[in-house]
């Protein structure tokens, strides 16, 4: 078999720490595969400095970021970019795509277009909501439509493709790379961590609250409900530390330091390096996010999370017991805290096993990629 020219597309954080790990296990064999890496930097800053961890780095730059642009807006320029940037200069034999982002369904669209199979690690997470989450409900479902090979991480993914007309010899449960990543970590990484902390004085204890918002749908009403409940917890717990990395969305950004900067229990920090991020996890007592990644990595430090979310495409989690849905209710975010803060941390730890994977799924993902070419 002749090298295949394999091109991963990405843009933000997330796809870029479920991807790398595919990335490194194709780069293990350079006489079946030559690698390029694209970013279309929807999110810049965020998702070059989580490549640059994994000690990778894009072959092609496409910056198609801009503040506060309209979902059209970036659609057109990311498809274009690659048109122009990345499919009419490279032979591509195979496009690789992750999750549900617009680059997702930019670099599916495209790869199409020219007849080039698309290749989607988490494949078959489904709301069925299409505004929640939104757009993101709408990008992978159409994606979905257009896929070689669906690496769906559960069986209830695989079973929502089926039930959408899928070809079932297309799909393949290999669990979720996100665990794969996790076990990446080294000692060295989580000690700089460990040491990221202590330069800002930030305590690291028993009474670690982590908070992440940030999902579109949260946007405007809702966010004001998750900041009073945030503050309620904050003022009530006033022992316990309060870590929120604010993402740089103009529409949560303020918001979030109006209501909480004038706490001294509370820290507000810039978007976390993924290392310094698994750190908390590893050692929070409560989780709050409407992060899709999160949801899946808790549950392999034991941690409680609360998903502010009113839908969530890893029903996995829910049925496990290791999160629960909350919302953006006032009432719910704040009884359910109340319930493992009023305790000690070591008597709130979740005794289920992860339900999204097992840390080996960027191997069977290049097995079967070689599989196919053959």
């Amino acid at each position: 078999m002749a090298n295949k020219n394999i091109l991963f597309i990405f843009g933000t954080r997330p796809e870029v720490i479920k991807l790398a790990p595919v990335i490194l296990e194709l780069k293990k064999y350079p006489d079946r595969y030559n690698v390029i890496i694209c970013n279309t930097e929807q999110q810049k800053e965020l998702s070059n400095q989580t490549l640059s961890y994994f000690n990778l780095k894009a072959d092609i730059n496409l910056d198609c970021m801009r503040e506060n642009q309209a979902l059209a807006d970036i659609q057109s320029r990311i498809l274009s970019s690659l048109e122009h940037e990345v499919f009419s200069k490279y032979n591509i034999d195979a496009t690789i795509i992750q999750g549900d982002t617009m680059t997702v369904l930019c670099g599916a669209l495209t790869s199409f277009y020219r007849k080039i199979p698309v290749f989607h690690v988490e494949a078959g997470l489904r709301s069925y909501d299409i505004f929640e989450p939104f757009p993101e409900e709408v990008m992978r479902q159409m994606a979905s439509r257009v896929t070689a090979l669906n690496f769906a991480p559960t069986e209830k993914n695989k079973l929502a493709l089926l039930n959408e007309g899928i070809n079932e010899n297309t799909i393949f449960v290999t669990g979720n790379t996100v665990i794969d990543a996790l076990y990446c970590l080294s000692k060295e990484t989580m000690q700089y961590a460990k040491e990221f902390y202590e330069n800002k004085n930030i305590k690291i204890d028993d009474k670690l609250v982590l908070i992440t918002v940030h999902r579109r749908e949260n946007h405007g009403e809702r966010i004001n409900h998750i900041l009073d409940a945030i503050e309620y917890l904050v003022t009530k717990h006033s022992d316990h530390t309060f870590i929120l990395p604010v993402h740089p969305n103009p529409n949560v950004r303020g918001k979030v330091y109006d209501k909480l900067q004038k706490y001294i229990n509370v820290h507000l920090l810039e978007p976390l390096d993924y290392p310094n991020l698994v750190y908390l996890m590893k050692n929070a007592k409560l989780i709050l996010t409407d992060s899709g990644g999160i949801q899946e990595e808790a549950p392999s430090f034991g941690c409680p999370t609360f998903v502010m979310r009113y839908e969530t495409e890893r029903q996995e989690g829910i049925d496990a017991g290791v999160s629960v849905l909350v919302g953006a209710d006032y009432d719910k975010i704040v009884n359910y805290s109340e319930n493992i803060l009023g305790k000690d941390k070591a008597d709130t730890r979740l005794k289920a096993q992860n339900p999204y994977g097992t840390g080996n799924s960027a191997m069977s993902i290049e097995q079967i990629i070689n599989k196919y070419f053959n």
